[in-house]
């Protein structure tokens, strides 16, 4: 596509996964086929053990596919093999994670939970310091900078969370149950925050989900049933 606000950032092609061997075999995915683009909110829906959290974890470069084809932002990273040697690296450069727990470092105030992820990837702490900063005001939670988790609301800490995950303006965010721990208003509103990143970022996002309240806020819906995926909503592009 010439439109960039529509180019492909997930493209997953004949995507497996099974563990073990001969009786004792399971298979967690089987043949998935996923395309995501710039701009989109994708949700993947279905009962426990179905697969969803498999597919996060090989999006994020986490576990590896037993076959098939991984493209992330227009780079082939899995092709029978990473074709990667720094995953996490890898993992830094592309990918930003949400998580239903906030998982916020307790000792550390909003502002350092945000800057750790941008010292890592080699900002001098001054650097980070100020995107840190830039970040948690642009999430409208600014004024709690100093805060330490422990004092910050269900829907501050999700926030900040937010802010970790966009520190390195990742062109792919992967959200776990991010509103699992929300009443219904904090949960739309989150939602309607990750629907402006995803717009205003140039990125896709892509949420594991139970929560039936927040459907309505995504492009397409995904159904993984028995490993296999499904598209419920929306056409396949």
């Amino acid at each position: 596509m010439t439109d960039d606000s529509r180019r492909v950032i997930v493209d997953i092609k004949g995507v497996a996964k099974h563990y073990g061997d001969g009786e004792a075999r399971v298979d967690a995915l089987r043949n998935v086929d996923l395309r995501v683009h710039a701009g989109e909110v994708v949700a993947l829906l279905g009962p426990s053990g179905s697969g969803k959290t498999t597919l996060l974890n090989i999006i994020g470069c986490i576990i590896d596919p037993s076959e098939g084809q991984v493209s992330l932002d227009g780079e082939m990273v899995y092709d029978g093999k990473w074709l990667r040697g720094d995953l996490r690296r890898l993992r830094l450069d592309k990918i930003g994670f949400i998580f239903q727990a906030h998982n916020l470092l307790p000792f550390l105030n909003a502002t350092d939970n945000v800057a750790l992820v941008l010292q890592l990837a080699g900002k001098t702490p001054a650097q980070a310091q100020a995107r840190a900063q830039e970040l948690l005001d642009y999430l409208e939670v600014g004024h709690r900078a100093r805060a330490m988790p422990a004092l910050l609301s269900g829907g501050e800490a999700q926030r900040v969370a937010i802010a970790r995950a966009l520190a390195n303006s990742p062109r792919i965010i992967l959200a776990d149950e991010p509103t699992a721990a929300l009443d219904s208003k904090r949960a739309g509103i989150v939602m309607d925050l990750l629907r402006k990143l995803s717009s205003e970022q140039d990125a896709c996002i892509i949420a594991v989900t139970h929560d039936e309240k927040i459907l309505d806020r995504f492009d397409r819906l995904f159904h993984l049933r028995d490993g296999r995926l499904e598209n419920d909503k929306g056409d396949t592009p």
